[in-house]
């Protein structure tokens, strides 16, 4: 199986596996990004686990990700920043990730889409936030988005030192997204997006753990490992 799906989404969209490609240990096998697995491996990953969406590797757009909070204005092939908007039909938007969390949003109201790429630096800089504020640019409204959080590392594998858990802190995230030396991403990722209008309903999370053998997870694996994406697409 390529993708899981969300039942809050009605477009075209999936958070990969790890499985069904072509690609050798340690990115066996189903890696769609880095620079260490073969480059045909990954061309050849892509174009048949977006084949299974109906979608193709031309109309995709990608990004180089540096763990910020930029936003782009989507076009085919790769930009860089961490997420991506559009309203152009046939367009697909792919983020990846192997630990941090992928997170897909959709106005079925006014035909927008974006995607975010979140691990901890995104999160703590609301990329979600940003992400949605782009959108709205486009014509959405925040009170008909809706948002899908992909597999992740969880809360319990995530342990950070004490200057991670302060840059949360003085930037306004509640007590509850910390566990000691702990946190909890997806919580922290729900609270930007309420405080941004995204309604508790309108908001669903896979609730998967990336060290799980499904998954490609940076940390498990030490550095050595494949990344997953996530897409949508009117």
């Amino acid at each position: 199986m390529y993708w899981y799906h969300s039942p809050l989404l009605s477009v075209t969209h999936g958070f990969s596996t790890r499985s069904g490609g072509i690609s050798p240990a340690p990115f066996h096998s189903l890696n769609f990004a880095g620079r260490d697995d073969e480059a045909s491996n990954i061309k050849e990953n892509r174009r048949r686990a977006l084949a299974a969406l109906n979608l193709s590797v031309e109309n995709t757009a990608y990004l180089k990700q540096v763990h910020s909070n930029t936003v782009c204005l989507a076009h085919p092939g790769p930009q860089t920043g961490d997420a991506l908007v559009t309203k152009e039909k046939g367009l697909t938007l792919a983020v990846a990730a192997a630990d941090c969390y992928p997170l897909l949003f959709h106005d079925p109201v006014n035909n927008i889409i974006g995607a975010a790429h979140a691990g901890w630096r995104g999160t703590v800089a609301r990329v979600a936030q940003n992400t949605i504020y782009e959108m709205v640019q486009l014509g959405a409204d925040t009170s008909a988005i809706k948002v899908a959080i992909g597999p992740g590392i969880s809360c319990e594998k995530f342990e950070v030192g004490s200057e991670v858990i302060e840059q949360f802190a003085r930037a306004g995230f509640p007590d509850y997204c910390f566990k000691n030396s702990h946190i909890d991403l997806v919580a922290a990722n729900k609270f930007v997006l309420n405080e941004s209008g995204i309604a508790e309903e309108n908001t669903w999370a896979m609730k998967r753990c990336t060290f799980e053998a499904d998954f490609f997870s940076f940390r498990r694996d030490k550095g050595k490992t494949g990344r997953m994406w996530a897409v949508i697409s009117l």
